[in-house]
Order: C-alpha cells, then sequence, then structure tokens
C-alpha cells in the first residue's frame, strides 16, 4: 500500500500576508478558494515538490506560527539558502548538528556551517513565516535507499 503525505496545514493569522511570503519564496499557487463566511483556503506548492501547504481562515484550530520543523529538501544548501535571501527572507545560517545527521531542538549542539563532508541529511538552514512558522532547509543530495 502506497500512503504519499499531500498537504501540510499551515496555520496563519493573515492569509494575505503568508500568501505574498510563500509566493515569494517560489511556491506555486494552486488554488485560492473562498467560502461563505470567511471561510478560505489556499494551497500553495514549494518548486519541485509533490506535498503542498494550505493556509486560510476556518481550516485549522492550530494556533498560527505554531509549527516547527518543517523540512525542505534541497540538493545544495548554500544555493537555496542565497536564493530563498535573494527574494527576501530572513535565513539563518547554514549548521550542522555535533552527534549527527539530524539537528537537536533550539541551538544545542549546532555548529556552524555545513557538515564537514557534506554528507546528505546533515546540513540546515532555518527560517520562519510571518507567523513566526518554523522550516528548515535540509542538504540531501543522493537519498538514503529505499527513499
Amino acid at each position: 500500500m502506497d500512503m504519499k503525505l499531500e498537504v501540510l496545514v499551515v496555520p496563519v493569522s493573515d492569509v494575505d500576508r503568508a500568501k505574498a511570503f510563500y509566493e515569494m519564496l517560489g511556491f506555486r499557487m494552486d488554488i485560492d478558494y473562498v467560502g461563505d463566511e470567511g471561510f478560505r483556503v489556499v494551497q500553495l506548492t514549494p518548486p519541485g515538490s509533490e506535498c503542498a501547504v494550505i493556509i486560510g481562515t476556518g481550516i485549522s484550530t492550530a494556533v498560527p506560527g505554531s509549527l516547527d520543523n518543517l523540512h525542505l529538501v534541497v540538493t545544495d544548501i548554500e544555493q537555496a539558502r542565497a536564493e530563498l535571501i535573494g527574494r527576501g527572507a530572513e535565513v539563518g545560517e547554514v549548521f550542522h548538528d555535533a552527534g549527527g545527521i539530524f539537528h537537536h531542538i533550539g541551538n544545542k549542539a549546532r555548529v556552524a556551517g555545513p557538515q564537514p563532508e557534506r554528507a546528505d541529511y546533515g546540513s540546515f538552514a532555518e527560517f520562519k513565516d510571518p507567523d513566526g512558522n518554523g522550516w528548515v532547509l535540509q542538504e540531501i543530495r543522493v537519498r538514503a535507499p529505499g527513499r
């Protein structure tokens, strides 16, 4: 049985502001549906992704800005970071974790710069949307077997 993650609902306080932010990053706007009584669904898809994000009103009870560590996989962390900064995003410095291939919460075990051997799954950079939802760029050039 196949199960594919298709959509993540990202809670935001201002749909138009969030929509503009994600479009600025290069996300494709798939739909902007306005229904009755303030109901609105906006679906955007990151470049090259099969999984979209949905923002809107009347779609979630989650607190705006409450999501953390949503990963966007890139093949070149430094190039992706530079491109997002060029588009207007505030992206933190590239880092890796001293203890392995996945980062700890906060700044614990964080080491500046990409993973020294540029090992897949090992280099990261972070940014937030206007509400504070946290995104992480993760460098993966060759996926692990079975992926």
